[in-house]
């Protein structure tokens, strides 16, 4: 399994032949390495709606006819436009033929503001475990921090760890320590941080938190090997 990071909150896995992509925010996304247009992925993995993470999926999901996987609400808005989708809950996992999907709690907001001034409701965001191959990778989204990732740390072994570190609209770097401590993965990666100035943190701070070897800045496109 390949797991790589392409800013802010994208993460791109490839495993048993297919291209899985956590919230494409690509366009507009100045920290990224990807070009929309020569992204074609085989799923998307959606942590909640706001734009910075909902992103480019209409495009690319036309385009490629990629799979969408995403709550419930966010799920139906999505298949009104046409899209290919798996809807599902917090807690609830399924087990497709390139790996295991289980939807896990996030504290954060949720909704997309339209020019018209309204916020359309798309369910409560999440984070995402994704277990293929023997490995588990977890992409928290964006959330505070909450003592339930202990929990989640001891009922699934986490490989790599995306933790968001911005602050202002997530757990910062001291709370982001604290949960890979209860979380207790092989290693944790930052992202959610620099893209806009409200949440310019300094990742290697965050990495000098943790225990020697258990965290990883990942400049973007840069990959692990699980």
């Amino acid at each position: 399994m390949k797991v790589s990071y392409h800013g802010h909150a994208v993460v791109k896995i490839e495993t048993k032949g297919k291209v899985i992509l956590f919230d494409p925010f690509i366009t507009g996304n100045e920290l990224t390495d990807l070009k929309a247009e020569d992204v074609k992925p085989d799923v998307i993995i959606l942590t909640h709606g706001h734009s910075d993470h909902l992103g480019d999926t209409v495009e690319l999901a036309r385009k490629n006819d990629s799979l969408v996987i995403a709550n419930a609400e966010l799920a139906a808005y999505l298949g009104w436009q046409g899209i290919r989708t798996h809807a599902m809950s917090i807690g609830g996992a399924y087990e497709f033929d390139f790996g295991k999907v289980k939807l896990t709690p996030a504290i954060h907001g949720t909704g997309l503001m339209t020019e018209n001034k309204e916020i359309i409701y798309l369910g409560m965001p999440a984070g995402v475990l994704f277990t293929a191959e023997g490995k588990t990778v977890y992409h928290a989204g964006d959330t505070a921090l909450f003592s339930d990732m202990k929990l989640i740390g001891e009922r699934h072994p986490i490989d790599v760890a995306f933790l968001p570190i911005g602050d202002n609209f997530t757990m910062g770097p001291e709370d982001a320590a604290y949960a890979a401590e209860l979380l207790k993965a092989g290693v944790t990666v930052p992202i959610h941080f620099n893209t806009f100035p409200p949440i310019k943190q300094d990742p290697q701070k965050f990495i000098e938190m943790l225990p020697s070897g258990k965290g990883k800045v990942l400049e973007a496109g840069e990959s692990i090997e699980l």
